[in-house]
């Protein structure tokens, strides 16, 4: 016999990635991630992720570290992180002073999430490293380094990541793929994947990761955050319409060609180019889009059917009103989602 199952409310937090619409700057952009980073707070959101993402026009958070203390230092309690920082772009050390200091700042708020992937293209990535010759292989290797720096210091420890000597921060693995799943088990680690644009591998990389977690001082059960993307409003029509500025805006990635974010287009999907329309359904797929019980009935069953302990919300919207309406829509049916553990 079945014990009865346990049902907890859901945590969902917020990854942003501090667009810059048609028509704006970047100061107005991340006037807009502080704005929204607030709202988030008061409507529960467990934490606010921003990415690493290099030459892209429509991206305002390249400068990661920086744009995480300027949303820190506007909110007070939620947590405040990277989802993520593009490991194989810097030095370990670097990245341990830079996080470091966030949490001598906002001691306790602070997550690191890491990713192997260059957040760019090669010729970027090139003027990044200004050498490719390292391999994705050392990642392990520079994740485990980065985490060294943040334990007390030894005797005889030549080389310290002053401030983050023995301070704090919730490490995270990121990942598109069984790669990241596998180390995240392997280190005891939680583990986010990306879901939002890469949905491919999500369920095989769940189960490798839960099947082959390991327990640590960091987390003694395997914790799976997966993105998603939401748009929201009163009306279906009206949320799929806000939709169309990130449909526009995978294309023309695709194609080549990054830009800043543009207006949204009514009636958008039903005039796509049939190949744009079925790159955007595999790579979208974990998309939720429409009134607030279409959301929530999309979210639940995404849940069922993942056992994820967490849900991070993207919302690539060219309007800030219509940004701020939708996540908090979104926030709107929270209490009403369960994960439902046998």
């Amino acid at each position: 016999m079945r014990d009865n199952p346990v049902v907890v409310t859901f945590p969902l937090s917020v990854l942003d990635l501090a667009p810059i619409p048609e028509g704006m700057n970047a100061t107005q952009a991340l006037a807009n991630v502080r704005d929204l980073a607030r709202h988030a707070e008061s409507w529960g959101y467990r934490r606010y992720w921003l990415a690493e993402h290099h030459n892209m026009p429509g991206i305002a958070s390249a400068a990661t570290s920086v744009v995480i203390a300027h949303v820190a230092g506007g909110t007070s309690t939620i947590r405040v992180g990277a989802g993520g920082v593009m490991l194989p772009n810097h030095a370990p050390l670097v990245i341990a002073e830079q996080f470091g200091t966030l949490d001598a700042l906002f001691p306790g708020r602070i997550d690191l999430g890491l990713g192997r992937a260059p957040g760019t293209d090669q010729l970027t990535a090139r003027a990044l490293r200004r050498t490719l010759a390292s391999s994705v292989d050392e990642f392990p290797d520079d994740v485990q380094e980065l985490m060294y720096y943040f334990e007390p210091a030894q005797p005889g420890q030549r080389v310290r990541a002053v401030p983050a000597t023995g301070r704090h921060v919730d490490f995270w693995i990121l990942g598109s793929s069984l790669y990241g799943a596998q180390l995240a088990a392997a280190l005891g680690l939680p583990y986010a994947f990306a879901s939002h644009f890469a949905p491919a591998l999500l369920h095989e990389a769940i189960h490798v990761y839960r099947a082959r977690f390991k327990p640590s001082k960091w987390l003694a059960q395997p914790h799976v955050m997966l993105g998603v993307n939401v748009f929201a409003a009163e009306r279906e029509r009206e949320a799929r319409t806000l939709m169309s500025s990130l449909l526009k805006a995978w294309i023309s990635l695709r194609h080549g060609e990054p830009r800043q974010l543009s207006p949204p287009e009514e009636g958008f999907e039903e005039r796509m180019d049939p190949a744009d329309r079925a790159m955007l359904q595999q790579s979208l797929a974990c998309s939720f889009v429409g009134d607030p019980d279409q959301v929530r009935a999309g979210l639940q069953g995404f849940i069922d059917a993942t056992q994820a302990n967490e849900l991070i919300v993207a919302a690539q919207i060219y309007d800030h009103a219509a940004r701020l309406r939708s996540y908090e829509l979104v926030a709107s049916v929270r209490d009403s989602l369960v994960l439902r553990r046998a």
